[in-house]
């Protein structure tokens, strides 16, 4: 399989580090959105099991992963900056089908919004439009700690609560990543979460009825922090949307294990338009996932 690394410049200056997961050149495209400060290497599980039946594209923002050596100075990424970068992306690279984790589901919702693309289906993974207590608490508490230089408690926090359901060796990689995350992207944490905690649903849930694609929001049984009840609210403003649950699942969903895997994997190619006609492996290693896994979502 090839994959073209490739780095693209954006309309602002900064330049995106890109990954193209070429399996077949037939196949449609699916381009991946990270959650909260993850990078291309939180998705290698991801593209293995897509990689049945599409082509994969992710990329690092501008502050993370292998974007940032292309990216000198200091700066932090709106929300709206982010909506913006995605666009581009989309425009460039063309792909059929998007897949956004936690609140990598808020751009590419806004983007999908405000500008009609090649998307025709997304899934919006572990994602609500209400930020509930658990949440709040859990944010707050995670700027706090990486405010103070304190990366080994937020990776704790992390394991205790939205990675709770993780595997092990999932939550050692986590220590890892916390403990050698640069000044320059724990500003980045600051300010996203900043910017969450300022969030209003009335504030941008009136431009999801702009979306012309068929949407799917998955979310697991057992997400305290985006819950299936909570994303649900969303069918007063979507026409074309369905909802599922994942059994036996937290926030992490496909990375927890071997069920939730088969069972998101099952609920995306369903929806994305052919099953999944394999079974000769389930996509899941628990070791290369958690070598991989340790520039994944450091808030959520």
């Amino acid at each position: 399989m090839p994959i073209e690394k490739l780095v693209v410049p954006l309309p602002t200056g900064c330049k995106v580090y890109v990954e193209r997961h070429v399996f077949n050149p037939d196949f449609e495209s699916v381009i991946l959105i990270n959650g909260a400060l993850a990078t291309t290497a939180s998705f290698g599980q991801t593209i293995k099991y897509l990689g049945e039946r599409y082509n994969a594209i992710c990329f690092d923002l501008p502050y993370a992963g292998q974007s940032k050596a292309y990216n000198a100075g200091e700066f932090v990424l709106t929300k709206d900056d982010e909506v913006d970068i995605l666009l581009h992306l989309i425009a460039v690279f063309e792909p059929s089908f998007l897949l956004s984790v936690s609140w990598g589901g808020v751009a590419s919702l806004l983007a999908l919004a405000r500008r009609q693309t090649s998307v025709r289906r997304a899934v919006i993974a572990s994602f609500s439009p209400l930020l509930n207590r658990a949440m709040t608490d859990y944010v707050t508490c995670a700027r706090d700690y990486i405010a103070a230089g304190e990366n080994l408690k937020a990776a704790q926090l992390l394991n205790d609560t939205v990675g709770r359901h993780l595997p092990r060796i999932m939550k050692l990689y986590n220590y890892r990543y916390l403990s050698t995350l640069p000044r320059r992207e724990q500003d980045q944490v600051a300010f996203h979460v900043d910017q969450i905690l300022a969030i209003r649903p009335e504030q941008y849930l009136h431009e999801f009825r702009n979306i012309d694609c068929d949407l799917k929001f998955i979310n697991g049984e057992l997400d305290e922090y985006t819950t299936s009840a909570d994303v649900r609210t969303l069918a007063a403003h979507l026409a074309r949307a369905e909802f599922a649950t994942i059994e036996q699942a937290g926030h992490f969903l496909d990375l927890e294990g071997r069920h939730p895997l088969r069972q998101v994997r099952t609920a995306i190619f369903d929806f994305f338009g052919e099953a999944a006609c394999s079974e000769a492996g389930d996509g899941f290693g628990s070791f290369e996932v958690a070598e991989r896994f340790a520039g994944a979502q450091a808030v959520t």
